[in-house]
């Protein structure tokens, strides 16, 4: 097939930081502490990690080896893998619904990372040390046009991180994900010391296996482990595209997924110590981010030193994630549309993004806007994603690329837990979604 992508990853370590940061979120940041901590702690922990492994192992290889296949990215990935059934012309359609994903949720989601930025201008000016941190929450969240100027700035920024494509999107995460892990490092090793974090600590790593006859807190562990590996049909096949033949992609998502359950657990050790030290309940979402943490932070010796370190990693924790929304829907339009040069095709993403997302600032608009994308959206391109890879696709022709490159042969052991494991498992997933409203 025609070469459509930007080049490739020039290292195996590029490739996986890129994939880590594409992984890391907010689902680590804020929603992993939140859901550890409401969930059971340990034994929530415990099952996430089960999944964690079962997920990375077949579904996230699947779609790096369906990117690099295809050498291409979603659209492209689609249409391949339904043309060894020989019905490419449904590939071309069923894939539209993944990549609409992507863009749907980079717009709320420049919308939520512009809230961060804002949170980092007032550390580093120090105003965010005086301010009562709900009510100066709700100054910007309530309101209409309230972080325009940051909101631009994210856009852009993350714009021309896309620009060369492969590498300039991989030098960037050479620089943002090992400062992201040493950050969130530096202030777990402060939280350590706080009174009474110990508390916190006993709660993630003592289980209480009483939790698990609830089988919301299995269901819940199994969707966090999912969609944090952004599993979702569609962020992960353009990684794959980019991924020389040389490389294992087992070997490749395995590092993935230690990396990016790494990321959520320095993320919970810094949460949940934290809000345990300071006697606070435990909130997920905006609330634990902008509210309790900031509030935390003041009362901390050289709190505003952390707080500039907390909001400056989750800023780049949230543009490596929309760097690859944005370059998931940038390659797919020029796949479909070849005419397009990638900077029209990406000023057009970013039009788009800032025109649509600007008036779903407040978080009365973009949450909801959120919550739909994951209870209808996502699940489902997620579990078209699944089905196409394990049951459409030649089987011979999806072990192929798994076993280029790869120091292991894999056969039908692989393939079998992939086709009656994982795809079974994102189904439950998707009519949990869709028949209980729930977003993951």
């Amino acid at each position: 097939m025609e070469n459509n992508t930007q080049g490739k990853f020039k290292s195996k370590w590029g490739f996986i930081l890129t994939a880590v940061g594409s992984a890391v979120g907010m689902a680590n940041v804020w929603g992993f502490p939140y859901k550890l901590t409401d969930n059971g702690g340990a034994a929530f922990l415990a099952v996430y990690l089960i999944f964690i492994v079962i997920f990375a192992y077949v579904g996230l290889s699947a779609e790096y080896a369906i990117g690099r296949r295809a050498n291409t990215g979603t659209l492209g990935a689609y249409e391949y893998a339904w043309k060894t059934r020989g019905m490419g012309n449904v590939g071309k359609i069923v894939g539209w619904l993944p990549l609409a994903g992507s863009m749907l949720i980079a717009i709320g989601y420049a919308c939520i990372i512009s809230y961060v930025l804002k949170a980092l201008v007032q550390s580093i000016d120090g105003s965010l040390m005086g301010v009562d941190t709900g009510t100066w929450f709700e100054s910007f969240a309530l309101t209409e046009f309230s972080v325009v100027p940051f909101h631009i700035a994210i856009v852009v920024i993350t714009l021309l991180t896309c620009i060369t494509g492969a590498d300039s999107i991989e030098k960037a995460n050479k620089f943002m994900m090992p400062l992201f892990f040493v950050l969130f490092v530096i202030l777990a090793i402060r939280v350590a010391f706080l009174p009474n974090a110990f508390a916190g600590y006993e709660f993630l790593f003592k289980p209480d296996w009483s939790h698990l006859k609830d089988p919301s807190v299995i269901v819940g562990a199994m969707g966090q482990a999912f969609f944090s590996l952004s599993i979702t049909g569609s962020g992960m096949i353009v990684c794959g595209a980019y991924l020389e033949k040389k490389e294992d992609i087992i070997d490749g998502a395995k590092k993935t997924g230690i990396f990016d359950t790494t990321a959520a657990m320095v993320a919970a050790l810094v949460m949940v110590p934290a809000v345990f030290s300071f006697g606070m309940e435990q909130e997920g979402g905006p609330g634990l981010l902008f509210v309790t943490l900031p509030r935390i932070l003041q009362d901390m010796p050289g709190g505003r030193l952390f707080a500039i370190a907390l909001f400056l990693a989750v800023t780049f924790g949230g543009i490596s994630s929309l760097q690859n929304m944005f370059e998931v829907v940038a390659e797919s339009v020029m796949y479909r549309f070849p005419k397009l040069s990638r900077k029209v095709t990406l000023l057009i993403l970013g039009i788009i993004t800032f025109g649509v997302g600007v008036f779903r600032e407040p978080i009365f608009k973009w949450g909801p806007w959120m919550d739909i994308i994951s209870i209808y959206i996502i699940p489902l391109g997620a579990t078209i994603g699944a089905i196409s890879w394990f049951w459409v696709m030649k089987k011979d022709e999806l072990l192929d690329e798994i076993n280029t490159g790869s120091k292991k042969k894999y056969g039908d052991t692989w393939h079998n837990i992939g086709r009656f494991i994982y795809v079974p498992l994102s189904i439950v997933l998707c009519a949990v979604a869709l028949i209980f409203k729930v977003a993951f």
